[in-house]
């Protein structure tokens, strides 16, 4: 999992006179990783503990007659050759030589994921990384774990003491700076300035790990490097009990469930935290294996917004691959209700991207994803070679935002026939697109749920029965997945195609 910002200019002595910040820290060289991320951390928590200190203070009444400020700490590395590096890297190396940075967020929740970042770095490039104190003040909300709103909640308070706008004394999110010009290909380096190391801004990754408990209803401590997205709750419940089931069985290597409201099983069966009264809008659910290698499952509901909306949130956390399993429209007349389709090419007619990553830019199909899948949908179903056609079909899925494209007139089921298509959703289109977009691997196994282009709709009685026979294997076809994805190394998983020539040194 990965988090940071671009480093601007260091603040000047005379501007932090105008100031109150914590003592500066010195910047110090590394070719230890481990103790990199231990720098980090330490000026990490150093500063938002001040940030925390002077708004309690602020808020029970103390006078502040400067700006509160302090900063994210920065990774920094500079490099003075082209000299060439294991071509078969996907990443853990700078493109060019320079100096290249980065700042970077909550380094206790990211501990792992920068010692084997900040590792290869110094082990590709045989120089030290250096650890300071960037320029990128931190926002005072995000010097808390969840609470954004804090501005919200001293406004409505009866009680409360302070009369001046929080922005007079502390900085806040800027959300014109929580852009993904980086990731998007967009970013413009100023004369002088360090390149950066990673695809996100501090700030940035500290939004989407807010967000991220919003619409799941979980912290992001709890989330898998193994994602599953869904479009029915049909899926979570099979899930939830299959994650109990392997929780009251001793399974070796499960250390917990998490439901919404930070509900947690552990493997002893103990169980914490309180369910909330209403359900969140995207809910999450976790089964926790060491070293973030569990999986999480998350129901994203309908459309392709909400697709858009999570993967923007959940790509911060660097996740090894997300996996999209729903429920899709069969366009083929030889297709039977149950089967399944797996992706290779999507026409993207969701436009939630078309901004961000036009038309023109093709997802590929990811041969790591294809090849687990496939090998997947065999063993479960016990189908192999030409036998595994009967069941499942390779092909385009067609994803659209409009839920009634049935009924919207000829011209669409003309384009869905020239696609080439075989299946139609809302969703897998939008989530492929942001794996590519945020260089997360990515797949796409759907199942058929109807056929309205060949008079087969869906009808209550029938829709049970479909869901009956078939939501349990699909969920298992997709957890053998994720399981054989595990076994291969990150290096290989990570591929170069989702990287492009001049890419940023982290995963």
């Amino acid at each position: 999992m990965s988090f940071f910002a671009i480093v601007r200019l260091k603040p000047s002595t005379t501007r932090r006179r105008t100031m109150q910040t914590p003592p500066s820290i010195a910047t110090k060289s590394f070719t230890d990783a481990g103790l990199a991320v231990a720098r980090l951390e330490e000026i990490y928590e150093r500063n938002t503990k001040f940030l925390r200190d002077r708004f309690e203070a602020y808020v029970s009444g103390e006078a502040i007659t400067m700006r509160v400020r302090a900063y994210y700490p920065f990774v920094r590395l500079t490099t003075a050759t082209h000299a060439r590096l294991d071509s078969r890297l996907a990443y853990g190396f700078v493109a060019r030589p320079g100096v290249h940075e980065t700042s970077v967020t909550r380094p206790d929740l990211f501990r792992a994921y920068f010692t084997e970042q900040i590792g290869l770095l110094i082990q590709n490039h045989g120089v030290p990384v250096e650890i300071g104190e960037s320029a990128e003040p931190i926002p005072v909300h995000f010097a808390y774990r969840r609470d954004i709103n804090i501005e919200a909640a001293i406004s409505t308070s009866e009680n409360s003491p302070v009369t001046r706008s929080l922005r007079d004394a502390f900085d806040v999110p800027d959300l014109a700076t929580m852009d993904d010009a980086i990731v998007d290909g967009t970013f413009e380096l100023q004369p002088g300035a360090p390149e950066p190391l990673s695809l996100f801004r501090a700030a940035r990754v500290d939004y989407s790990l807010r967000r991220l408990y919003h619409y799941t209803g979980t912290d992001p401590e709890h989330f898998q490097n193994f994602v599953i997205f869904t479009n029915y709750q049909f899926y979570v419940d099979a899930f939830a009990q299959m994650c109990q089931q392997r929780l009251q069985s001793g399974e070796v290597g499960l250390e917990a469930f998490v439901a919404p409201g930070n509900v947690i099983t552990r493997a002893g069966g103990a169980t914490t935290g309180d369910a909330p009264t209403r359900i969140p809008q995207m809910p999450a659910f976790h089964l926790v294996m060491p070293g973030y290698r569990g999986i999480t499952l998350i129901n994203i509901g309908t459309g392709p917004s909400n697709a858009r909306n999570v993967t923007d949130h959940v790509a911060v956390l660097r996740p090894h691959a997300w996996l999209m399993l729903g429920h899709c429209a069969g366009l083929r007349n030889t297709q039977r209700l149950g089967d399944y389709v797996l992706a290779h090419g999507y026409v993207r007619e969701d436009h939630v991207l078309d901004r961000e990553l036009p038309l023109w830019v093709p997802i590929p199909a990811l041969a790591e994803m294809q090849v687990a899948l496939e090998q997947a949908v065999e063993d479960v179903t016990g189908l192999e070679g030409f036998e595994l056609k009967r069941l499942m079909r390779t092909g385009t899925v067609a994803s659209v935002d409009n839920r009634n494209w049935e009924i919207s007139g000829p011209e669409v089921i003309r384009r869905m026939s020239q696609s080439r298509a075989v299946a139609l959703d809302m969703e897998s289109a939008a989530i492929a697109a942001n794996g590519y977009r945020f260089r997360v691997p990515y797949g796409t196994l759907l199942c058929v749920s109807d056929k309205p282009l060949h008079g087969e709709i869906k009808l209550a009685g029938m829709a049970s029965e479909f869901y009956r026979r078939r939501v349990g294997q699909h969920l298992e076809i997709g957890l053998k997945a994720l399981e054989r994805l595990k076994q291969q190394e990150s290096e290989r998983l990570h591929s170069r195609k989702l990287r492009s020539f001049a890419e940023v040194a982290f995963q």
